[in-house]
């Protein structure tokens, strides 16, 4: 397909880059076949770079695709960011009704999420997908379902029976429903919190207890992990600091998938990490506060990389995975794409897996 330069001022949003672009860099800042976003617009004026390479004929050949994949789209064939997005509205509903003291319908909430389970259980990379369907305005809402999404596919990672995997998925979208009782004042600023404010937050697991408690449908055991979401093994959580002994396996599934989705996500005061990056932290910097079997079932659901798989680095570069070691999965050898070179980020700490590149 033939090339063309493009100046800056007139490239459009979606235009494909047809040659790597580099800018007195040993690699490519912005690699070849990408498509054109915001973001790489303002990095082009970072860079100072005035014209762009991209294919000329790009916008007649995705009509001709339009118009070929017209008769496909007509299926009415549910894909899941279709039904995620119809969940997040319902479950939005959901919870301004609770903010108006209605009651936690459960038959609502099983609704809401257990399609999105049995897709999930299907495919588990779905959920390395979730912090980007996710937004600051919405968080809480995405970040219920999430977390249920979540904690079904460390429930099952465990070898919970089908049963049991979608109650600990209820468990993880209710865990939350007592924010609608924080008021939207504490639960939506943008600045830091008071003292005063932080301990109303710190109740939000009585309330969202207080709500399901009388469900006859949610077995106890999850009202209890719904409770004890927020503890930690060592003493540290919420509401009542419990430690080891008088926690949960269930409320622990739900803690790390909650962690897990929180720390993925663009918040109002931070930007989104690398799931790779997050897995790390909490099985190293949060060590002793979460059970180590949950831990490792969620990093081997994130880390499980087959030879061959082309992911990117926190340095923009993209590499085939060569081999895993199995006691750091995060941290596989890496074959740089354009150069060869073998790359160890067991030896290389100060980089990371960013992504993984499924749409080459």
């Amino acid at each position: 397909m033939e090339t063309i330069h493009v100046p800056i001022s007139e490239l459009g949003v979606g235009r494909v880059i047809s040659e790597d672009i580099f800018a007195n860099t040993q690699y490519p800042i912005i690699f070849k076949d990408t498509m054109i976003s915001h973001v790489h617009l303002q990095v082009f004026q970072a860079f100072n770079i005035f014209n762009v390479p991209v294919y000329k004929n790009q916008n007649d050949i995705r009509s001709e695709k339009k118009e070929i994949d017209v008769e496909v789209v007509v299926e009415d064939i549910p894909t899941f960011r279709k039904s995620y997005n119809h969940s997040i509205e319902q479950f939005k509903k959901e919870f301004k009704n609770w903010e108006a003291g209605a009651k936690v319908d459960i038959a609502k909430a099983r609704t809401i999420i257990l399609p999105l389970v049995e897709m999930v259980l299907e495919d588990r990379t779905i959920i390395f997908d979730l912090n980007e369907f996710s937004n600051p305005k919405d968080y809480l809402y995405h970040h219920s379902v999430a977390t249920a999404l979540i904690s079904s596919v460390v429930a099952q990672k465990l070898g919970y029976d089908r049963g049991t995997t979608i109650q600990i998925a209820i468990g993880g979208l209710l865990a939350d429903c007592g924010m609608a009782k924080v008021h939207p004042r504490i639960r939506d600023k943008k600045t830091p919190l008071t003292e005063q404010e932080f301990d109303e937050i710190y109740k939000h697991p009585i309330y969202s207890y207080n709500m399901v408690k009388d469900l006859t449908i949610l077995k106890e055991t999850m009202k209890e992990a719904i409770f004890q979401h927020h503890e930690r093994l060592n003493g540290s959580g919420y509401p009542k600091g419990e430690k080891i002994a008088n926690i949960s396996i269930f409320a622990q599934i739900i803690a790390v998938a909650d962690v897990f989705h929180a720390m993925t996500c663009e918040r109002v005061y931070r930007s989104k990490q690398s799931s790779f990056k997050v897995i790390e932290m909490i099985n190293e910097s949060e060590f002793g506060k979460f059970d180590i079997k949950v831990v490792r079932a969620l990093i081997d659901i994130v880390a499980d990389l087959p030879i061959g798989t082309i992911v990117e680095l926190s340095n923009l570069e993209r590499g085939e995975v060569m081999f895993v070691n199995k006691f750091a999965p995060t941290r596989p050898l890496i074959k740089l794409v354009h150069t060869g070179e073998i790359f160890d980020l067991g030896k290389n700490r100060s980089f990371y897996i960013s992504r993984i590149i499924t749409n080459l």
